[in-house]
C-alpha cells in the first residue's frame, strides 16, 4: 500500500502527500516514545528529520501531542472491516500473488456497506483505498451478488461486528468475497495487472508520466 502511493503516484498527488503525513506523524510519536529510555538515539533521529524547522532537541519540544483531527468516527472500523475481508480474500487464493486477482465484495445495504463506501466511492476501482487494502489489482463493491456469477465461483463468506460510539451503535454484518483471476496485463511501471498491454503503462501511470513530462 505504502510503496504504491509513494513510488507510483505523482509527487504532489494528495494520496501520496497524505501517506507522507502519516509516516511523519508516526515517526514523531515513535521517537518521542522511546526518548526517555534511548535519549541519544532519539536525539540523533530527531536532528535528522528533514521537515523540522527548529533546531531544538526532542526533549525541548514537549511530549507526544496528537491532534484530535486524527480521530474520525468510523474510520477505524472501516479499516478493520476491510482488513477482515482482505484476510478472507488472501486465504481463498492459498498464497498466490494477490495482484493477479480482482476482488468482488458483496455486502447487503447497511452500516458496513456505508463504511466500505467511505474507502471506495466508485463501484469498481484499481486506485481506491479499499483496493489498496485488499492488495488486489481491482476491487468491486456491490450490494448483491452479480447475476453472471458462475456456480463454481471462489466465494468466501464472513461476518464483521461493527461497534461505534462506545457500543451505542452495534451491528453484525455479513459479507461475501469473490476472487477471480484478472484478465488484464501487468503494467510495466506499477506492476499491477491494470494495463491493456504488458508493453504499455496502465491509465493511472500514463497520467502520472504525462504530468511529469509537462513540468
Amino acid at each position: 500500500l505504502l510503496s504504491c502511493r509513494l513510488y507510483c503516484e505523482e509527487a504532489k498527488d494528495p494520496k501520496r502527500r497524505s501517506c507522507l503525513t502519516v509516516l511523519a506523524q508516526a515517526l514523531d510519536v515513535v521517537v518521542r516514545s522511546f526518548a526517555p529510555i534511548l535519549p541519544h538515539l532519539a536525539e540523533e533521529v530527531f536532528q535528522y528529520i528533514p521537515y523540522k524547522k527548529d533546531s531544538e532537541g526532542v526533549f525541548r519540544t514537549g511530549w507526544i501531542n496528537v491532534s484530535s483531527a486524527w480521530k474520525k468516527p468510523g474510520i477505524e472500523e472501516a479499516i478493520e472491516g476491510a482488513c477482515a475481508m482482505r484476510d478472507s480474500f488472501l486465504g481463498s487464493i492459498s498464497g498466490k500473488n494477490a495482484l493477479e486477482y480482482e476482488v468482488i465484495i458483496v455486502i447487503e445495504p447497511g452500516l458496513l456497506f456505508e463504511l466500505m463506501e467511505a474507502l471506495q466511492a466508485e463501484e469498481t476501482s484499481n486506485v481506491s483505498q479499499l483496493n489498496e487494502i485488499m492488495m488486489a489489482s481491482q476491487t468491486t463493491l456491490l450490494s448483491e451478488l452479480p447475476k453472471e456469477t458462475p456456480a463454481d465461483a471462489n466465494i468466501t463468506k464472513g461476518t464483521f461486528l461493527i461497534n461505534l460510539e462506545g457500543g451505542d451503535i452495534c451491528e453484525q454484518s455479513s459479507y461475501k468475497v469473490i476472487a477471480r483471476p484478472i484478465a488484464k496485463a501487468k503494467c510495466p511501471r506499477c506492476r499491477r495487472y491494470t494495463s491493456e498491454s504488458s508493453s504499455t503503462p496502465c491509465p493511472r501511470c500514463l497520467n502520472v508520466l504525462a504530468a511529469k513530462g509537462s513540468t
